[in-house]
């Protein structure tokens, strides 16, 4: 009895040693649970990598196979299997196949994973699943775990267990000779069609990753429609998701909710909706309609333990109403312009439509928010507008500029506090209307509203944009960047972050970057959906120091594979109509020694100057070398000797307007959204 009272304690201590190890390195310590269950099939998801770009596994249904492998940062068996898996990789990259580490680890960051990446020399990306929903569903239990998804198989789990039979062990030895290469051979029965013969391979090797939620699990069942999951409803989704709004249903009921669960669940794991898709570790902002993680694990986990409806009312029933005329928020707005009827055809391209309509306002006036009422969202691409000034009329001190706009998604455009958007007495309003056809006829009769001050603010708010009118996307490719700056010539504070591109968009950063190099993240959004566009303002303004870049980066998918494609076979430059492509990306601003009695119209013009060499120059080193000359000003390279005047090697912002270089060399028009 002794000797098994003295090896139970030396086991503990031994237990208790590893569990201290384990936290230190932010792996889980191992734990006594139910047996997990590996997942037959892979449902959708989306997670964001260790780069901040995004990854839709049903995106890659045209995969012959995908690979992915349980990963921790820190782990010496994480590490040697990640960097076994990666030789793998090489081998069968060429047949298609895809491979990709995931973290499930609680508290394990994405600049960790990032650190560990470059550590490592894997280039395989690391997927951040950092509310376990991707890891619970597949049955994840351990680092080191690889599942061989066929996607041509509904996505079913064709192989789980470790890389070959060195890391099935308990204490793996990357350095043997392999005997049984499990995920070769059954990656080469996938690409081959037939059955894999040890689809399942249990693995000795590993470190444990903590699954807190998995221990409640019994408890799902007991999640409350009326006291948890309505009330989520009610925050995050009602507001389209009503009579009358611009959700496909309405959610006005327990029945309608349970009848659509399966559909809501894929929605929220493919990070879908609720259409909100700023980076969460990036910026802080007013407009935040995301899921909280919480919220978001109570509705996944209630839908997956079959949305009981439980006990208590129904609160969206009881609740139900009407999507208000105008936003709720703002009520019926103080002057409201009705634009021209027009009538869109059910087919063909419809050249962009100016409409010009009386300025309703007689005195000098100034806009606090504007909302855009589409008569039809369904050909109604956008709405761009300006002041166009009488010329008969004394030239204002303050200039008018844009009086509102509107995108697929958009709401109604509130002016930040202190500050207000001036519209000159007389002239006209004009109204920029690109429609789309839909295959059937329609009359769009478009309402804009106007929200005004009653004084004049203090602050002036201003809008720019960082854009590539040079821009040229390659026919074919997946992962095409491009690069745009502005440079503030004084110190300003930014309100609003609106990022735009059409069809073929598919991730969008801006950062600024200080004079003495420092660079921050702005914004970032891991996957752009045209059909969702609106505006990101910052719950504080954002101070910009003078010398400052704000830099815009895009990429586009211009592949088969992108569904939304119009046409991959083409390259893509810069174009209005939505079958072409746009780089765009419009902050609006104050400058921080502007007010409404000390107008700084220079400050606009300096700014204005460095847009075209930010357009040009895509590593941002103030310079336009002859490589950098793309798209429709690739003829230049004929002239650069000759424009480079001091013989340095690149075109400086000086040497480019001297040549006569500007966005009217590559654009025929101009507009601001």
């Amino acid at each position: 009895m002794r000797k098994r009272l003295m090896a139970s304690a030396v086991a503990a201590a031994v237990l208790s040693a590893a569990g201290v190890a384990a936290l230190q390195s932010g792996i889980a310590a191992p734990t006594m649970s139910a047996p997990v269950t590996v997942a037959a099939r892979a449902d959708n998801f989306q997670l964001t990598d260790h780069t901040r770009l995004a990854h839709e596994l049903y995106y890659f249904k045209y995969a012959p196979a995908i690979v992915i492998m349980s990963q921790s940062n820190g782990s010496k068996m994480s590490r040697e299997a990640a960097v076994e898996l990666e030789k793998t990789a090489a081998a069968y990259r060429s047949k298609g196949v895809l491979f990709y580490l995931m973290n499930s680890n609680l508290g394990q960051t994405r600049e960790q994973a990032a650190a560990e990446a470059e550590r490592l020399k894997v280039s395989m990306p690391i997927l951040m699943d950092e509310l376990q929903l991707v890891g619970e569903s597949l049955g994840v239990q351990k680092d080191g775990e690889i599942f061989v998804i066929n996607p041509q198989k509904n996505f079913e789990i064709a192989y789980h267990g470790p890389l070959d039979d060195r890391f099935a062990k308990a204490s793996p030895n990357a350095k043997a000779s392999v005997k049984e290469a499990y995920v070769a051979r059954a990656l080469d029965s996938v690409l081959a069609g037939q059955p894999v013969a040890k689809a399942r391979v249990e693995s000795r090797g590993g470190s444990a990753i903590a699954f807190p939620e998995r221990a409640r699990s019994a408890q799902f069942a007991n999640i409350s429609y009326s006291e948890d999951v309505a009330p989520i409803l009610q925050e995050k989704c009602v507001s389209c998701h009503q009579k009358g709004g611009i959700g496909p249903f309405a959610m006005n009921s327990y029945e309608v909710i349970k009848g659509f669960a399966p559909m809501i669940r894929e929605s929220v794991r493919a990070e879908r909706m609720p259409p909100y898709f700023a980076d969460p570790h990036i910026g802080k902002f007013q407009n935040d309609q995301a899921l909280t993680p919480t919220q978001t694990k109570t509705l996944i986990h209630w839908i997956e333990a079959g949305a009981p409806r439980g006990t208590g009312p129904d609160v969206l029933k009881e609740q139900a109403g009407e999507a208000p005329e105008w936003p709720a928020h703002l009520g019926k707005p103080d002057v409201i312009v009705d634009l021209p009827a027009f009538d869109v055809p059910a087919t063909g391209i419809v050249e962009y439509q100016n409409q010009k309509v009386d300025n309703p306002f007689k005195e000098d006036t100034w806009l606090r928010a504007i909302s855009i009422k589409p008569g039809d969202r369904s050909v109604l691409h956008h709405v761009v507008s300006n002041h166009v000034p009488d010329p008969k009329l004394p030239r204002a001190k303050i200039p008018g500029g844009s009086v509102g706009s509107y995108t697929p998604g958009a709401e109604a455009q509130v002016i930040a506090k202190g500050a207000g958007a001036p519209v000159p007495a007389g002239g006209k309003l004009n109204f920029q209307m690109h429609y789309t056809t839909t295959g059937k006829a329609s009359t769009d009769r478009t309402q804009v509203g106007f929200y005004t001050l009653k004084t004049a603010p203090e602050y002036i708010k201003r809008s720019t944009v960082i854009g590539d009118f040079a821009l040229s996307i390659p026919a074919g490719e997946a992962r095409h960047k491009e690069i745009a700056y502005l440079t503030f010539p004084a110190d300003a504070y930014l309100y609003t972050l609106y990022p735009h591109s059409h069809y073929r968009g598919m991730h969008v950063e801006l950062k600024s970057k200080t004079p003495d190099g420092k660079e921050t993240m702005l914004l970032s959004l891991p996957k752009y959906d045209f059909n969702w566009q609106r505006d990101y303002d910052p719950i504080e303004p954002i101070l910009v120091k003078a010398g400052t870049k704000l830099i815009a980066t895009w990429v586009y998918d211009n592949s088969v594979h992108n569904k939304a494609n119009p046409d991959p076979t083409i390259n893509v430059t810069w174009g209005e109509q939505s079958h072409e492509e746009m780089m765009y990306f419009r902050v609006n601003y104050r400058w921080a020694d502007e007010t409404v009695t000390n107008v700084r119209n220079d400050l606009q013009a300096a700014l204005m100057k460095s847009m075209t060499i930010g357009a040009l120059d895509d590593n941002a080193d103030d310079m336009v070398q002859v490589s950098e000359l793309r798209g429709p000003l690739a003829r230049l390279k004929a002239r650069f000797a000759d424009l480079d005047v001091d013989g340095n090697g690149g075109l400086d912002a000086k040497e480019l307007a001297a040549g006569n270089v500007s966005r009217a060399s590559a654009r025929t028009q101009d507009f601001d959204l």
